[in-house]
């Protein structure tokens, strides 16, 4: 995938009088609005570890027994653990320590090139990559740019110590969901066309290996997903009793506990989904730009996050199990303050995700994927994509008046140029 030169604005929200968040006395106790967030959050995280530790599964199925049916296996079992994981992404933008540690399981986009073959029409050079046709499966020993690298084992340390972002190159990304999905599924060479990547489960065939390398990869694949699960524990740890990222809200203010939710669920919305994941694609027409791009899964990815988004201001999460946790919310809060202000907002998440509902259906019903959906002269399907990207925005204006009406100071919301400078955004 090609590397993107943007910077990423900041939305400031203010409101008209920066008292802090008001003490006055109520029927929704904040402090249990915020142990429900810490509980769906833990639950989250530990949804996203046991769907990674049932995808290590598949694909050891897949290492033992390489066919189109551990393949499929492998493949569904990635799909099924992006469910949790991306109605987890509500809480990272305000909540630093998930923030700096989001980059290990899901960063995108990737310059595949560094970890395994490509077609040749990727090229095999780039200005801004040294690494950019690296071949690391292909390659145990490699002097880049004066600089000697040991991939002779491929491990766990390789992948996160030395290859993640080497040369402080975003877009070399070794490790977490999307390099374990270029392996499971490879290029997809169809443009905005339909199809997506098909790798051939011979890849990891030892006796009858195609593309070479096959125990190299089944290596590669192996460590990526214990990596995965490794990170995961991590987080999952951040949350526990005792874990960092729970104390950082215990310990906080109540006006900083509630602007850590609206924080998370504004960038989301707004700089993050809306921008970086939907609307830059559109403006370029590029599906290079498209969220899973190997497994033509965006449509389910982009539904998910925004159903996060609705989980965390309802304090309302259904777990894979069925089970469904509810509990004291950001919007039995705004209530108590503002009724007309919390059905409007809930009115506007609601458009949001009946918005990625219908791209949803694009896909699964009518056959034409998210990719497809952006290309150049596909109307209905850029009209699709955009009006969902208007439903964000909308929903991230419903934030900004929870800001000013609990009177919570100044709030920062992740922006992105192709919402606020789209003349700054060019291929």
């Amino acid at each position: 995938m090609k590397k993107r030169l943007l910077t990423r604005p900041i939305l400031c929200v203010s409101c008209v009088a920066a008292i802090g968040f008001c003490t006055t006395a109520s029927a929704v106790d904040e402090g249990l609005v915020i142990q429900h967030y810490i509980d769906m959050a833990y639950a989250g995280y530990s949804d996203s570890l046991a769907s990674a530790q049932q995808l290590d599964n598949r694909i050891d199925a897949l290492i033992n027994q390489p066919n189109d049916s551990t393949l499929n296996d492998a493949r569904e079992a990635w799909r099924v653990a992006r469910v949790s994981y991306q109605q987890t992404e509500a809480f990272r933008f305000g909540n630093p320590i998930v923030d700096e540690w989001e980059g290990k399981v899901n960063a995108w986009p990737l310059d595949e090139g560094l970890i395994d073959y490509v077609a040749p029409s990727y090229g095999d050079t780039s200005d801004e990559n040294p690494y950019y046709v690296a071949n690391i499966i292909a390659n145990p020993h490699l002097n880049v740019a004066g600089q000697p690298i040991d991939a002779s084992n491929i491990t766990v340390e390789l992948l996160s110590d030395t290859l993640d972002e080497i040369d402080g190159v975003e877009t070399n990304v070794a490790r977490g969901y999307h390099a374990i999905e270029y392996l499971l599924w490879g290029q997809d060479l169809h443009g905005t066309g339909p199809g997506a990547g098909e790798r051939p489960a011979t890849d990891y065939n030892l006796e009858n290996c195609t593309h070479g390398n096959c125990d190299r990869r089944a290596s590669y694949l192996k460590a990526a997903t214990t990596l995965l699960i490794n990170d995961l524990e991590w987080m999952v740890q951040q949350w526990d009793e005792g874990g960092a990222a729970r104390q950082r809200l215990i310990d906080a203010t109540p006006g900083e506990r509630i602007a850590t939710i609206l924080t998370g669920l504004g960038s989301l919305s707004y700089g993050e989904l809306a921008g970086e994941r939907m609307k830059l694609g559109l403006m370029l027409h590029d599906p290079e730009e498209e969220h899973d791009c190997f497994s033509d899964n965006t449509h389910w990815s982009h539904y998910y996050d925004s159903l996060g988004v609705r989980n965390v201001y309802t304090g309302t999460y259904v777990r894979p199990d069925g089970s469904e946790m509810k509990g004291p919310s950001l919007s039995a809060l705004v209530a108590e303050r503002d009724p007309d202000l919390d059905a409007s907002l809930r009115g506007l998440i609601d458009a949001t995700v009946e918005g990625m509902q219908r791209i949803v259906d694009s896909a699964v019903e009518d056959g034409v994927a998210y990719d497809q959906m952006i290309a150049s002269g596909n109307r209905l399907g850029n009209a699709t994509v955009l009006a969902a990207v208007n439903a964000l925005v909308d929903q991230t204006r419903g934030f900004e008046r929870v800001v000013n009406t609990l009177k919570l100071g100044e709030i920062k919301f992740e922006g992105s140029d192709s919402l606020d400078n789209p003349g700054a955004v060019s291929n």
